[in-house]
């Protein structure tokens, strides 16, 4: 900002003081990441900010630096009605409402209306549902659902009978339960509590051009697709995640389904047009569908898939929730690269997801 031939030497002194001072370019940018580390007052109105105000820009013959809001206050400054400097961080604030909603919905036997939810924390509707889906990465009832599922595992772990582990996680009747059992724990209550035993999965391991590959499927679809380069090693992988179940080796009828699946390594614009039996929690399985939305040939970074579901602070989550993906190729984690386009870290080995890529790309 160019100084003014009007302003006497002392306010051209301090113009000039300013100008120069490395926070007043955070002040001009309105930086939020400079928030917290200093505050600025501005003499002409009395009041002091945090550099990412929105306010109107203050001149800069009038500002003072300050290291806190008590040396602010001390100066006979008051804070700023705008960006309420003397409370914590917007983002702050706005992570603590969100964790006590959380603890609301957790606490309450059964799923809480969003009317209710925004009452209690102050705010309408839209912005407790924009402000908790940017947070968590789902909506209030989709986190609600979540944590009776987890209630449900956590009854049914216990040593009481499956009607008491339908009612003691907050369902009012057996029919409720009985209509999401499936989606929500992928077998019977019987069966869950079982460790899955006596729950059929078969599978087959075959050869494709990038190592031995595992196919599995339950009576819902297919579950598991893992590629690596010890047959044994996929076996036991699947053996881990169902640990219980009665695990079964393909007949001819299945190594078709297996040929697909290699199919869909080797010619990847085919597509596989299979039913999935997909497992994971409610935030995995919105990163999942939308890994399957991404068009063959094409990639997304992290933080773009982040915002694809809804949720652009989760962008470890959402990483974390692709290196969980069991089933491979099918749901195409390897179409997530870093956000410069580099290749980073895939389940199944990045040179796999490096042949994957250029096979796609020439597809």
């Amino acid at each position: 900002m160019p100084l003014s031939n009007d302003l006497s030497p002392l306010a051209r002194r301090r113009a000039a003081l300013a100008a120069t001072d490395p926070r007043w370019a955070a002040v001009v940018a309105r930086d939020a990441g400079a928030d917290g580390t200093f505050f600025y007052s501005v003499r002409s109105t009395g009041v002091y900010c945090r550099p990412s105000c929105a306010a109107r820009p203050a001149r800069p013959e009038n500002v003072e630096f300050h290291a806190t809001a008590a040396d602010a206050e001390r100066a006979g400054f008051r804070p700023c009605r705008r960006c309420r400097p003397n409370l914590a961080p917007l983002a702050q604030r706005h992570a603590q409402l969100v964790a006590q909603v959380c603890r609301r919905i957790e606490a309450d036997d059964r799923v809480p209306q969003l009317q209710a939810l925004a009452c209690q924390a102050g705010l309408s509707m839209s912005h407790l549902h924009r402000l908790f889906k940017a947070a968590t990465g789902l909506t209030p009832r989709d986190y609600a659902q979540a944590h009776r599922a987890r209630r449900v595992r956590a009854e049914l772990d216990g040593a009481g009978s499956v009607t008491d582990a339908i009612y003691g996680s907050g369902y009012g009747s057996n029919g409720r339960f009985y209509e999401q059992s499936n989606h929500l724990l992928g077998m019977t209550p019987v069966q869950y509590r079982s460790g899955g035993k006596d729950a059929d999965i078969r599978f087959a391991v075959g050869q494709c051009s990038l190592g031995s590959i595992l196919v599995a499927a339950s009576d819902r679809g297919v579950c598991a697709i893992f590629i690596g380069d010890d047959p044994n090693e996929l076996a036991r992988n699947l053996q881990d995640r169902f640990p219980r179940a009665n695990l079964k080796g393909g007949d001819a009828a299945f190594e078709k389904l297996v040929a697909q699946v290699v199919g869909l390594v080797e010619v990847p614009a085919l597509g596989m047009d299979l039913p999935l039996d997909v497992r994971g929690t409610a935030f995995q399985q919105r990163v999942w569908q939308a890994l399957r939305a991404i068009p063959c040939g094409s990639t997304v970074s992290y933080s773009e898939l982040a915002r694809a579901i809804g949720a652009p602070k989760s962008v470890r989550a959402v990483a974390q929730a692709c290196g969980a993906n069991p089933l491979a190729v099918a749901i195409p984690c390897h179409r997530v690269v870093r956000s410069d386009g580099a290749l980073s870290g895939y389940r199944w080995g990045v040179e796999r997801k490096r042949v994957l890529l250029d096979r796609e790309a020439k597809a």
